[in-house]
Protein backbone atom coordinates (compact mmCIF):
# COMPACT_ATOMS: atom_id res chain seq x y z
CA UNK A 1 0.00 0.00 0.00
CA UNK A 2 1.52 3.33 -1.04
CA UNK A 3 1.87 5.39 1.92
CA UNK A 4 -0.25 8.78 2.34
CA UNK A 5 1.77 11.91 1.99
CA UNK A 6 0.77 14.78 3.50
CA UNK A 7 1.65 18.46 3.69
CA UNK A 8 2.10 20.06 7.05
CA UNK A 9 3.41 23.21 7.91
CA UNK A 10 5.83 23.86 10.94
CA UNK A 11 3.50 26.72 12.13
CA UNK A 12 0.18 23.57 12.20
CA UNK A 13 2.58 20.88 13.74
CA UNK A 14 3.21 23.87 16.76
CA UNK A 15 -0.50 24.70 17.16
CA UNK A 16 -1.75 21.03 17.25
CA UNK A 17 1.25 20.46 19.95
CA UNK A 18 -0.09 23.49 22.21
CA UNK A 19 -4.26 22.18 21.60
CA UNK A 20 -3.08 19.48 23.17
CA UNK A 21 -1.46 20.61 26.30
CA UNK A 22 -5.00 22.71 26.67
CA UNK A 23 -3.11 25.75 27.02
CA UNK A 24 -5.29 28.76 28.17
CA UNK A 25 -6.35 31.72 26.07
CA UNK A 26 -3.81 34.94 26.39
CA UNK A 27 -4.74 37.91 28.14
CA UNK A 28 -5.78 40.81 25.98
CA UNK A 29 -6.84 44.07 27.74
CA UNK A 30 -9.75 45.47 25.62
CA UNK A 31 -7.06 48.92 26.02
CA UNK A 32 -4.62 47.56 24.31
CA UNK A 33 -6.24 47.05 20.86
CA UNK A 34 -5.89 49.44 18.06
CA UNK A 35 -8.00 49.57 14.96
CA UNK A 36 -6.05 48.75 11.66
CA UNK A 37 -7.08 48.15 8.08
CA UNK A 38 -7.33 44.53 7.30
CA UNK A 39 -8.90 44.94 3.64
CA UNK A 40 -10.54 46.08 0.89
CA UNK A 41 -14.09 44.19 -0.54
CA UNK A 42 -16.35 44.90 -2.65
CA UNK A 43 -20.10 45.74 -1.57
CA UNK A 44 -22.51 46.25 -4.51
CA UNK A 45 -22.30 48.57 -7.45
CA UNK A 46 -22.65 51.96 -8.04
CA UNK A 47 -23.56 54.39 -11.24
CA UNK A 48 -20.50 56.87 -10.56
CA UNK A 49 -17.00 56.02 -9.78
CA UNK A 50 -13.40 55.71 -11.60
CA UNK A 51 -12.57 53.74 -14.46
CA UNK A 52 -10.55 51.01 -12.89
CA UNK A 53 -13.69 50.25 -11.08
CA UNK A 54 -15.72 49.77 -14.07
CA UNK A 55 -17.71 46.49 -14.21
CA UNK A 56 -17.59 45.85 -18.07
CA UNK A 57 -19.73 43.05 -17.93
CA UNK A 58 -22.70 44.36 -15.95
CA UNK A 59 -22.18 47.75 -18.07
CA UNK A 60 -22.39 45.60 -21.43
CA UNK A 61 -25.74 43.60 -20.06
CA UNK A 62 -27.34 46.82 -19.03
CA UNK A 63 -26.89 48.63 -22.58
CA UNK A 64 -28.53 45.08 -24.07
CA UNK A 65 -31.64 45.88 -21.62
CA UNK A 66 -31.53 49.43 -22.48
CA UNK A 67 -31.45 48.33 -26.59
CA UNK A 68 -33.85 45.53 -26.22
CA UNK A 69 -36.61 47.99 -24.93
CA UNK A 70 -36.22 50.55 -27.44
CA UNK A 71 -37.03 47.57 -30.42
CA UNK A 72 -40.43 47.83 -30.21
CA UNK A 73 -41.43 46.45 -33.54
CA UNK A 74 -39.59 44.21 -36.25
CA UNK A 75 -39.00 47.74 -38.34
CA UNK A 76 -37.80 49.10 -35.56
CA UNK A 77 -35.53 46.64 -34.89
CA UNK A 78 -34.13 46.46 -38.27
CA UNK A 79 -33.42 50.40 -38.74
CA UNK A 80 -31.54 50.49 -35.72
CA UNK A 81 -29.75 47.60 -36.16
CA UNK A 82 -27.91 48.68 -38.91
CA UNK A 83 -27.33 52.38 -36.76
CA UNK A 84 -24.58 52.60 -33.97
CA UNK A 85 -26.12 51.78 -30.49
CA UNK A 86 -23.78 53.82 -27.97
CA UNK A 87 -23.18 53.62 -24.31
CA UNK A 88 -24.61 55.90 -22.35
CA UNK A 89 -24.43 57.33 -18.32
CA UNK A 90 -27.43 55.05 -17.49
CA UNK A 91 -25.53 51.80 -18.50
CA UNK A 92 -22.47 51.97 -16.06
CA UNK A 93 -21.58 50.02 -13.28
CA UNK A 94 -19.31 50.46 -11.02
CA UNK A 95 -18.07 48.41 -8.29
CA UNK A 96 -18.29 49.76 -4.68
CA UNK A 97 -15.33 48.67 -2.79
CA UNK A 98 -15.46 49.59 1.11
CA UNK A 99 -12.39 49.24 3.64
CA UNK A 100 -12.65 46.36 6.05
CA UNK A 101 -11.75 47.33 9.56
CA UNK A 102 -11.06 45.72 12.64
CA UNK A 103 -9.38 45.73 15.96
CA UNK A 104 -5.85 44.08 16.00
CA UNK A 105 -4.41 43.01 19.05
CA UNK A 106 -0.51 43.60 19.16
CA UNK A 107 2.37 42.04 21.19
CA UNK A 108 5.77 41.98 21.87
CA UNK A 109 7.05 39.28 23.61
CA UNK A 110 10.55 40.94 25.17
CA UNK A 111 13.70 38.13 25.78
CA UNK A 112 16.52 39.50 28.65
CA UNK A 113 18.93 36.76 28.81
CA UNK A 114 22.00 36.74 31.39
CA UNK A 115 24.91 36.49 29.12
CA UNK A 116 27.86 36.77 32.11
CA UNK A 117 30.39 34.21 31.53
CA UNK A 118 28.71 31.78 34.10
CA UNK A 119 25.69 30.88 31.43
CA UNK A 120 27.21 28.40 29.41
CA UNK A 121 25.82 26.31 26.52
CA UNK A 122 23.41 23.90 28.41
CA UNK A 123 22.08 26.94 30.35
CA UNK A 124 21.68 28.82 27.12
CA UNK A 125 19.94 25.54 25.41
CA UNK A 126 17.45 25.50 28.52
CA UNK A 127 16.56 29.45 27.80
CA UNK A 128 16.46 29.26 24.40
CA UNK A 129 13.97 26.40 23.80
CA UNK A 130 12.16 28.33 26.23
CA UNK A 131 11.75 31.41 24.50
CA UNK A 132 11.32 29.24 21.53
CA UNK A 133 7.81 27.89 22.68
CA UNK A 134 6.96 31.31 24.15
CA UNK A 135 7.53 33.08 20.95
CA UNK A 136 5.63 30.44 18.82
CA UNK A 137 2.67 30.24 21.07
CA UNK A 138 1.93 34.12 21.28
CA UNK A 139 2.47 34.38 17.46
CA UNK A 140 -0.80 32.04 17.34
CA UNK A 141 -2.46 34.17 19.55
CA UNK A 142 -1.79 37.75 18.28
CA UNK A 143 -1.95 38.88 14.12
CA UNK A 144 0.89 41.14 14.99
CA UNK A 145 4.24 39.39 17.17
CA UNK A 146 7.40 41.92 17.61
CA UNK A 147 10.23 40.17 19.71
CA UNK A 148 13.02 42.35 21.28
CA UNK A 149 16.43 40.95 22.31
CA UNK A 150 18.25 41.97 25.56
CA UNK A 151 21.24 40.61 26.46
CA UNK A 152 23.06 41.65 30.06
CA UNK A 153 25.86 41.32 32.26
CA UNK A 154 26.74 44.25 33.99
CA UNK A 155 25.15 46.21 31.38
CA UNK A 156 22.39 45.76 29.06
CA UNK A 157 21.79 46.58 25.60
CA UNK A 158 18.96 45.38 22.78
CA UNK A 159 20.85 42.51 20.37
CA UNK A 160 19.85 40.70 17.21
CA UNK A 161 19.03 36.87 17.71
CA UNK A 162 22.00 35.68 16.80
CA UNK A 163 24.34 37.63 19.32
CA UNK A 164 21.24 36.97 21.99
CA UNK A 165 21.58 33.08 21.68
CA UNK A 166 25.37 32.85 21.14
CA UNK A 167 27.62 35.76 22.38
CA UNK A 168 28.91 34.77 25.88
CA UNK A 169 30.35 37.90 27.96
CA UNK A 170 33.04 37.70 30.78
CA UNK A 171 32.25 39.50 34.31
CA UNK A 172 29.69 39.62 36.95
CA UNK A 173 25.93 40.19 36.66
CA UNK A 174 23.56 43.38 37.31
CA UNK A 175 19.97 42.00 36.58
CA UNK A 176 18.82 45.46 36.86
CA UNK A 177 20.46 46.40 33.77
CA UNK A 178 18.44 44.20 31.75
CA UNK A 179 15.00 44.78 33.30
CA UNK A 180 15.65 49.30 32.97
CA UNK A 181 16.90 48.65 29.52
CA UNK A 182 13.27 46.25 28.62
CA UNK A 183 11.49 49.80 30.68
CA UNK A 184 13.19 51.75 28.59
CA UNK A 185 12.53 50.29 25.02
CA UNK A 186 8.63 49.80 26.37
CA UNK A 187 8.34 53.40 27.25
CA UNK A 188 10.12 54.40 23.58
CA UNK A 189 8.31 51.74 21.34
CA UNK A 190 5.54 49.66 23.16
CA UNK A 191 3.32 51.90 25.09
CA UNK A 192 1.32 49.22 27.35
CA UNK A 193 -2.17 51.32 25.97
CA UNK A 194 -1.33 49.46 22.36
CA UNK A 195 0.46 46.12 22.96
CA UNK A 196 0.09 43.47 24.92
CA UNK A 197 3.65 42.93 26.64
CA UNK A 198 4.80 39.75 27.69
CA UNK A 199 8.86 39.40 29.53
CA UNK A 200 10.88 36.52 30.47
CA UNK A 201 14.01 36.67 32.02
CA UNK A 202 16.58 33.49 31.86
CA UNK A 203 19.35 33.79 34.18
CA UNK A 204 21.59 31.26 36.40
CA UNK A 205 20.76 33.06 39.50
CA UNK A 206 24.10 35.09 39.85
CA UNK A 207 23.90 38.89 40.58
CA UNK A 208 25.99 40.78 42.80
CA UNK A 209 24.49 41.11 46.32
CA UNK A 210 24.28 45.20 45.59
CA UNK A 211 22.02 44.78 43.17
CA UNK A 212 19.40 42.88 44.68
CA UNK A 213 17.04 46.04 45.98
CA UNK A 214 16.91 47.80 42.48
CA UNK A 215 16.42 44.19 40.61
CA UNK A 216 13.43 43.72 42.74
CA UNK A 217 11.96 46.98 41.94
CA UNK A 218 12.88 47.13 38.51
CA UNK A 219 10.71 43.49 38.26
CA UNK A 220 8.34 45.35 40.07
CA UNK A 221 7.79 48.04 37.82
CA UNK A 222 7.98 45.85 34.29
CA UNK A 223 4.99 43.78 35.97
CA UNK A 224 3.47 46.94 36.44
CA UNK A 225 3.73 47.13 32.21
CA UNK A 226 3.73 43.91 31.11
CA UNK A 227 0.59 41.50 31.08
CA UNK A 228 3.12 39.11 32.25
CA UNK A 229 6.75 39.08 33.80
CA UNK A 230 8.56 35.77 34.09
CA UNK A 231 11.57 34.79 35.96
CA UNK A 232 13.37 31.15 34.44
CA UNK A 233 16.24 30.48 36.73
CA UNK A 234 17.98 27.78 34.95
CA UNK A 235 20.02 25.61 36.97
CA UNK A 236 20.77 22.39 35.00
CA UNK A 237 20.93 18.89 36.33
CA UNK A 238 24.22 17.49 37.59
CA UNK A 239 25.41 20.95 38.44
CA UNK A 240 26.60 21.67 41.53
CA UNK A 241 24.42 24.62 43.50
CA UNK A 242 28.01 26.87 43.63
CA UNK A 243 25.86 29.78 42.17
CA UNK A 244 23.68 32.16 44.35
CA UNK A 245 19.93 32.24 43.68
CA UNK A 246 17.44 34.97 42.86
CA UNK A 247 14.42 32.93 43.72
CA UNK A 248 14.03 34.25 47.71
CA UNK A 249 14.58 38.00 45.91
CA UNK A 250 11.92 37.70 43.78
CA UNK A 251 9.37 36.81 46.55
CA UNK A 252 9.59 39.86 47.62
CA UNK A 253 7.97 40.83 44.27
CA UNK A 254 3.98 41.41 45.58
CA UNK A 255 2.14 41.00 41.91
CA UNK A 256 -0.24 38.99 40.51
CA UNK A 257 1.38 38.92 37.23
CA UNK A 258 4.63 37.83 38.34
CA UNK A 259 5.57 34.09 37.51
CA UNK A 260 9.05 32.55 38.61
CA UNK A 261 10.36 28.64 37.37
CA UNK A 262 12.97 26.70 37.48
CA UNK A 263 14.57 24.83 34.82
CA UNK A 264 17.02 22.29 35.59
CA UNK A 265 16.25 19.54 32.29
CA UNK A 266 14.64 20.16 28.97
CA UNK A 267 11.77 17.96 30.49
CA UNK A 268 10.88 21.06 32.57
CA UNK A 269 10.17 23.29 29.90
CA UNK A 270 6.51 22.49 29.38
CA UNK A 271 5.90 22.17 32.60
CA UNK A 272 7.58 25.70 33.24
CA UNK A 273 5.67 26.86 29.84
CA UNK A 274 2.17 25.37 31.15
CA UNK A 275 2.75 27.01 34.86
CA UNK A 276 3.57 30.31 32.93
CA UNK A 277 0.33 30.45 30.37
CA UNK A 278 -1.46 29.35 33.83
CA UNK A 279 -0.53 32.25 35.64
CA UNK A 280 -2.11 34.44 32.96
CA UNK A 281 -5.37 32.96 32.90
CA UNK A 282 -5.33 33.17 37.04
CA UNK A 283 -4.80 36.67 36.32
CA UNK A 284 -7.42 37.25 33.37
CA UNK A 285 -9.90 35.44 36.07
CA UNK A 286 -9.18 37.60 38.81
CA UNK A 287 -9.57 41.29 36.69
CA UNK A 288 -13.23 40.00 35.54
CA UNK A 289 -14.57 38.81 39.29
CA UNK A 290 -12.88 42.36 40.31
CA UNK A 291 -15.01 43.65 37.38
CA UNK A 292 -18.23 41.91 37.86
CA UNK A 293 -17.81 42.80 41.71
CA UNK A 294 -18.11 46.82 40.73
Amino acid sequence: MDAIETDITVEELIGIMFEDLDLPDLQKKALREIESERSSKRKGFRKHGIRPRLDKRRTARNRIRRKNANLVESYTALEQEKERFPFNQDDTRYRRIVTDTKLQSNACVICIMDTSGSMGTVKKYLARSFYFLLYQFVRLKYEKVEVVFIAHHTEAKEVTEEEFFHKVESGGTYISSGYLKALEIIEARYHPSLWNLYAFHCSDGDNFYSDNDKALKSAQELCDVCNLFGYGEIKPSGSAYYSSSMLEVFKGVNRDNFQSIVIEKKEDLWLGFRSFLMKDALVRDAVSQEQEAS
